[in-house]
C-alpha cells in the first residue's frame, strides 16, 4: 500500500510537533478519509502549530480565519459585490476556497457564522445569492478551540459538533518532551524550515484508495455495538447517530491503510473510537466520573468484548 507519502509528512511535523505523534496520526488519519477536525486544548499546547505544520508539508493552497465574535458568514464564504468598472455583480471567493482551512478559535464567533461551515464541511460547496460553487479537493477544517476561557464564546451546537470526523486533544508535554522543546526552538524556528513533501493528488489517491482496506464482519459487528451501547448508556442522554457509525467505519480503514495494512484489525477501533465518537455523545451533566463523553466511551470499550479471527479473511 503506497502510504510512504504520509509517513514523510508525518517526519514532517514531527521536526515541529514533539511527542504527538499519535495526534498526527489520527489527524493524517482523518486527511486520509476526507474528515475534518476539532483541536480542543489550553492555548500553548501546538494545536496552531500542528494544522500549519500539515498545510506546511502537503503542496495545496492553505487559509487560516480567526474566529471573533463580529465576524460575519460573507468573511468566510466570499460575497458578490458590485464592479462598477463592469456594471456587473462579481463574486469575491472567501478564504473557505482553499484545501486546509484553519478555523482558529472556532467557538468565539457567533452561531450565525459558524453556521456558515456546515455546508461547506458537509456537502464541499458553498450556495451563495442561489449559486452554488464547489470547493476543492481536498477540502479540510480544523478547527482549534479553548476549553477553558469560555467568557464570550459560543458553545458549538451538536449539529455542528457533528460535521467533526474527529475531536483531538494536544495534551501537555512530559518533562522530557518540554526539554527537547526548548532545545529544538532554543536558537531557530524550525517550522519555517518546512517544505511541502506532497501535493493535492496524492490526497485525492489516498480518499480513493483507503476504502479498500478490509473490515471482517466481526469487526463491523463490534463497531455497532460499540454505538448501539451509546444509545442505552446511563450517563447519555443521547446516542451516536449512523453518521457516527460511518465515520468509525471510515476512520477504522484509514488508520489501518496509513500503518500499512489492507485489513483493520480491533486496535484500529480502540485508537480511533473515542475522538470518532466521544463528541457525538449528548452526555447527563452532574453524572460523576462519566460526566464526559470520552469516559463514556472508554467505560463501553472496556466492558465490549473484541473478537478473535483471522482478519484477513471473511468466513
Amino acid at each position: 500500500m503506497d502510504n510512504e507519502i504520509f509517513r514523510r509528512i508525518r517526519d514532517n511535523i514531527a521536526t515541529v510537533i514533539i511527542g504527538k505523534s499519535q495526534v498526527t496520526d489520527l489527524v493524517l488519519t482523518s486527511l486520509i478519509a476526507g474528515g475534518h477536525v476539532l483541536l480542543e486544548d489550553v492555548p500553548g499546547t501546538g494545536k496552531t502549530m500542528l494544522a500549519k505544520a500539515l498545510a506546511a508539508s502537503i503542496r495545496a493552497e492553505f487559509s487560516r480565519v480567526q474566529f471573533t465574535p463580529d465576524l460575519l458568514p460573507s468573511d468566510i464564504t466570499g460575497l458578490n459585490f458590485y464592479n462598477q468598472k463592469t456594471g456587473e455583480f462579481t463574486f469575491r471567493p472567501g478564504p473557505v476556497f482553499c484545501s486546509i482551512l484553519l478555523a482558529d478559535e472556532i467557538n468565539r464567533a457567533t452561531p450565525r457564522t459558524q453556521s456558515a461551515l456546515l455546508e461547506c464541511m458537509e456537502e464541499r460547496q458553498v450556495t451563495i445569492d442561489g449559486e452554488t460553487r464547489k470547493l476543492p479537493d481536498p477540502f479540510l477544517v480544523i478547527a482549534t478551540e479553548n476549553p477553558v476561557e469560555t467568557t464570550g464564546t459560543f458553545p458549538l451546537p451538536e449539529a455542528q459538533l457533528d460535521r467533526f470526523f474527529m475531536k483531538l486533544s494536544m495534551g501537555l508535554p512530559d518533562r522530557d518532551e518540554e526539554l527537547a522543546i526548548l532545545d529544538r526552538f532554543e536558537r531557530s524556528q524550525p517550522q519555517n524550515a518546512l517544505q511541502p513533501v506532497c501535493g493535492a493528488e496524492e490526497i485525492r489517491e489516498a480518499h480513493r484508495a483507503y476504502p479498500s482496506v478490509f473490515v471482517h464482519p466481526a469487526l463491523k459487528g463490534t463497531m455497532v455495538d460499540l454505538v448501539q451501547a451509546t444509545r442505552n448508556h446511563p450517563y447519555a442522554a443521547s446516542g451516536v447517530s449512523p453518521r457516527g457509525s460511518l465515520a468509525l467505519l471510515h476512520a477504522v480503514q484509514a488508520y489501518a491503510w496509513l500503518h500499512g495494512r489492507a485489513y483493520a484489525v480491533p486496535e484500529d477501533i480502540t485508537a480511533v473510537a473515542v475522538p470518532v465518537l466521544a463528541h457525538r455523545l449528548i452526555v447527563n451533566r452532574g453524572m460523576g466520573s462519566l460526566s464526559d463523553g470520552s469516559a463514556v466511551i472508554r467505560d463501553i470499550l472496556e466492558k465490549t468484548p473484541m473478537p478473535t479471527e483471522d482478519w484477513k479473511t471473511a468466513r
